[in-house]
């Protein structure tokens, strides 16, 4: 049985602000909070410790910060940001009317954005998927997960200057 692996597409800047993290993490992030584990512990009882449980529940994050960067970096396609103004692809920042509202968005992964509150959708959600290649002007429907037919109306692409 073969499994399909899903590339996550990343702009080189957000492939370089992940892996940055990622080192961060692996190495002092990791001696960081192994120190204060140690600390904590040389206080007495553990059970009434509770700098303790909160290094080690911090402990647990990090690591599973680090196998999520993992992962989605080994699987990253770097590319660059998409040029067009008029199409919509990975990295296009998108105004749309969604079911009468407007509503302005990025395609693509939610780590692109950093710390942007730019709202994401994947391009494997239901309205990622539907609008993917769509032009400037197009008015499509797709099926919400409930099973709704929502109407949608690319109104404006823009490529995602990071910002």
């Amino acid at each position: 049985m073969s499994q399909e692996t899903h590339v996550t597409w990343l702009t080189q800047d957000a492939f370089d602000r992940l892996s940055a993290e990622l080192e961060q993490l692996s190495g002092p992030g990791r001696t960081e909070i192994a120190k204060r584990i140690e600390q904590a512990r040389e206080e007495g009882d553990l059970r009434e410790n509770g700098g303790y449980h909160a290094a080690k529940e911090e402990q647990g994050k990090i690591e599973a910060r680090i196998r999520q960067l993992t992962q989605l970096l080994r699987s990253a396609e770097v590319g660059q940001a998409p040029t067009s103004t008029d199409v919509v692809g990975l990295g296009s920042v998108v105004t749309a009317t969604i079911a009468g509202e407007e509503s302005t968005f990025l395609i693509g992964n939610r780590e692109i954005a950093g710390d942007s509150d730019l709202d994401v959708y994947s391009e494997q959600s239901p309205l990622g998927q539907a609008i993917l290649g769509q032009k400037v002007g197009s008015s499509i429907s797709y099926t919400a997960p409930n099973g709704r037919s929502i109407p949608v109306e690319v109104l404006k692409v823009e490529p995602y200057s990071g910002r």
